[in-house]
């Protein structure tokens, strides 16, 4: 699995050298790893290489791993669709919940989050640029589902998850009404119910 590592360390100097850039400390930059369909002897390797957030999509996948690897001390992240039949087991397992869309979700998260663990670090995933195959509330509607997230006991709302619609023009991304100016808004009204640490 050497390649694991040798593309990992390619990664890193990536962002390195994208948030030097961009004017930022390049330590402030979390790299998750989406570990969905890779077998945990995969993440076994990455984690040697130093990697220790992973991203899942699927639940009963991610608990298999989560077995297998036990004691590693990883940081398991949900970042697929969330039914809300799987989430006591989310709410027992993972550190990270990215696609929190509904109330609904968000309430069943903090009812199964076992009281003695730490805070369930979640995320409201926006829609940024309303399309519809994509999940997510819609910028407008951010800050009341924000809100009502900042209110749950056991849940610590971390920030924002949305993905814009894909385009090779990075001008065209940051012009757009409906992303940037947007979503930045959203993030500082969703900060006012509850203190955000960006990671």
């Amino acid at each position: 699995m050497a390649a694991i590592d040798t593309n990992l360390q390619a990664v890193r100097g990536r962002i390195s050298q994208a948030a030097r850039a961009a004017g930022r400390d390049p330590a402030a930059v979390m790299l998750l790893a989406v570990s969905k369909t890779h077998p945990a002897a995969a993440i076994a390797a990455a984690h040697a290489a130093g990697q220790r957030a992973f991203g899942e999509n699927y639940v009963q996948e991610a608990l298999e791993k989560m077995d297998a690897l036990a004691g590693l001390g990883l940081e398991w992240h949900m970042i697929g669709p969330l039914q809300s039949n799987k989430t006591r087991a989310v709410a027992e397992r993972f550190d990270w919940v990215h696609t929190v869309d509904r109330e609904k979700i968000a309430q069943r998260l903090s009812a199964g989050r076992p009281a003695g663990m730490p805070a369930l670090n979640v995320l409201v995933q926006v829609n940024v640029s309303g399309e519809a195959s994509k999940s997510g509330v819609s910028p407008a509607e951010a800050p009341a589902l924000a809100r009502a997230v900042a209110a749950l006991p056991r849940l610590a709302l971390r920030g924002l998850m949305a993905i814009p619609e894909p385009t090779e023009d990075v001008a065209v991304q940051r012009a757009s009404p409906r992303c940037a100016p947007a979503s930045s808004s959203c993030a500082r009204r969703a900060c006012r119910w509850t203190p955000c640490r960006w990671a």
